[in-house]
């Protein structure tokens, strides 16, 4: 009698880690997905991501989708340590690692302490930092008032400036995702004419929505960040 086995499991092809941004109010949500998903008076945190990982995962790759800690009592730095002990605890390696808006800060301070972890870099419509620079040194930077922007204050981690070393995450492979219908503009605008300077290691891609694809542009969004996994096949948008 012949015995029967079982498939072994497919291997993961890539992890991901996504780093939300300032934690968005459920009622934000709703008014950008044009859904009563959420109840009023929450915030997601993580679950902003919710929409992005099915797709994710339906491709077989790992993902990780934490929940900054509390932006009140918190630091950049907290941010910056709470996303490494992640990444070292679970013993990943070859992180897609993705910052959204203020995410951006964190994924580069996470990247430039264990740059041998990360295999890119992806920024969507985020907060791209010098050394020494504050998500408010970026948005006034920009030529913008910090406090214009709805739903942000002065936080700590919104007012730390980020020290770290760029020649460490100079070689990594990054890519930038510029939402053309977003309020963060003045800031993203400003990150591409970064990225033109720069050339060299950048993927440079935009989507014709707002500020969070997740809730506005969620199947478009979701294939970009599949396209990632594969340097050898051209990013596009449809």
């Amino acid at each position: 009698m012949s015995e029967t086995v079982s498939p072994m499991p497919a291997k993961p092809t890539s992890t991901y880690v996504l780093v939300h941004g300032g934690n968005m109010s459920t009622e934000t949500w709703n008014r950008l997905a044009k859904s009563n998903v959420y109840a009023p008076g929450g915030k997601l945190g993580g679950k902003i991501w919710d929409t992005i990982i099915p797709a994710l995962k339906a491709h077989n790759h790992r993902v990780f989708a934490p929940t900054l800690k509390d932006e009140h009592s918190s630091h950049l730095t907290e941010y910056i340590d709470q996303i490494g002990t992640l990444i070292t605890e679970n013993e990943l390696k070859d992180v897609i690692l993705v910052g959204h808006s203020y995410g951006g800060m964190v994924i580069t301070g996470v990247a430039a302490k264990m740059p041998d972890r990360i295999s890119r870099l992806v920024y969507v419509d985020a907060a791209l930092p010098d050394p020494g620079q504050s998500l408010f040194d970026i948005i006034a930077s920009a030529g913008s008032d910090p406090m214009s922007f709805a739903g942000l204050e002065p936080a700590p981690p919104y007012v730390e400036k980020l020290q770290f070393d760029a020649q460490k995450i100079k070689l990594l492979p990054k890519t930038y995702i510029l939402c053309t219908e977003s309020e963060f503009a003045p800031v993203s605008n400003v990150v591409k004419q970064k990225i033109a300077a720069e050339g060299k290691g950048w993927t440079y891609l935009e989507l014709p929505t707002s500020h969070v694809p997740m809730a506005s542009m969620p199947e478009q969004f979701s294939q970009l960040l599949l396209e990632t996994d594969d340097e050898k096949r051209p990013l596009s948008v449809s």
